[in-house]
């Protein structure tokens, strides 16, 4: 059965979908809050910068009104970054919306509230529409997606039935959905890898080995699930696509914009130099800000968060960092 779907972000994860659900046999309509970018998707149908070698479709619609790209759709899929999906999700809240299911794609956790995506949404949007919110995790960089390399991600949400749903329909040969009961776990789970994403990158950036990738993956994947317990996940969660299977995707993939930041740190460029430079957003970033201040609030030890933290934001040097990892006291392997 195809369905109206409106993909809300025109970057090149909601352009990877809309190639992808288009072939399907899906109506799509693609948001881009840029008039100019708009005009220009609709001119070039492509996005060099973004998403190099993906052709748009001329069936795939494309619109910066967003009443218009959600009128009568059964699927809204937000393929925004995290920080701007509260602004969005009010926009949303405005409009006579039918009864959508939405798709959170975004990874991340807002800096001011610490809340997670399905959190913001729940916030903004009518109640009738929360049983209908789900989030869409795992390894699945855009670049691979169009050019249809097998992908499998997970779907979670307040509903099973409607992920289900969502899973029935966004399922093809190349993009395995999985379900997953723990919504908590999932977007944490997609949120907290960035972090530990940076500081891979920053291994990269001070040429360190396989050994220590090794280790900080092991080890970061520990504190994500002892911040994931405390805040009600459940451990097993972070084994799967959203946790280990993500994480290890964005720590060594040369797609990844979160592991690109920390390279480039490690090589002793400035973040604010970095990112005026980057075309698309590292969610990590902000992310790390966030993490940090759980983890202070919630009394959970991640060590990697915090050098982190203070690399990026109080100019810490990586690999002083990286000493002060290594020179802690002898401990138990504990990962609760």
């Amino acid at each position: 059965m195809r369905s109206k779907i409106a993909i809300l972000g025109a970057g090149s994860w909601g352009i990877a979908l809309g190639v992808m659900l288009n072939s399907e046999g899906h109506r799509i309509t693609l948001w881009e809050f840029d008039q100019k970018e708009m005009i220009k998707l609709n001119t070039k149908r492509e996005h060099p910068k973004k998403l190099p070698g993906a052709k748009i479709p001329q069936r795939v619609k494309i619109t910066d009104d967003l009443e218009e790209a959600t009128f009568d759709s059964e699927f809204l899929l937000l393929a925004i970054p995290s920080h701007t999906v509260r602004e969005v999700a009010k926009k949303l809240a405005k409009i006579n919306l039918n009864q959508p299911l939405i798709v959170n794609l975004a990874k991340g956790i807002e800096n001011k509230t610490l809340c997670r995506m399905s959190e913001v949404l729940t916030s903004e949007l009518p109640k009738n529409l929360h049983k209908n919110i789900t989030t869409l995790s795992g390894p699945s960089h855009a670049e691979e997606v169009s050019k249809k390399i097998p992908t499998t991600v997970v779907v979670a949400g307040f509903d099973e039935k409607v992920a289900q749903k969502v899973q029935k329909t966004l399922i093809n040969l190349y993009f395995r959905i999985y379900t997953n009961s723990d919504l908590i776990g999932v977007e944490l789970g997609g949120s907290l890898k960035n972090v530990i994403a940076i500081a891979s990158g920053i291994c990269d950036g001070l040429n360190l080995g396989d050994n220590t990738k090794g280790a900080l993956l092991t080890r970061g994947l520990a504190e994500m699930i002892r911040l994931g317990e405390k805040l009600g996940a459940k451990a097993q969660t972070f084994a799967g696509l959203s946790g280990m299977g993500d994480l290890i995707t964005t720590c060594f993939s040369p797609y990844s914009r979160n592991r690109f930041v920390g390279e480039q740190i490690g090589k002793g460029r400035k973040l604010k130099k970095i990112l005026k430079d980057m075309v698309m957003v590292a969610e990590g970033v902000k992310t790390t800000l966030s993490v940090y201040k759980i983890s202070k609030k919630f009394k959970v030890e991640m060590p990697i968060t915090e050098e982190v933290h203070l690399v990026l934001f109080k100019n810490k040097d990586p690999m002083k960092g990286v000493y002060d990892l290594m020179s802690r006291g002898p401990k138990s392997e504990i990962w609760g």
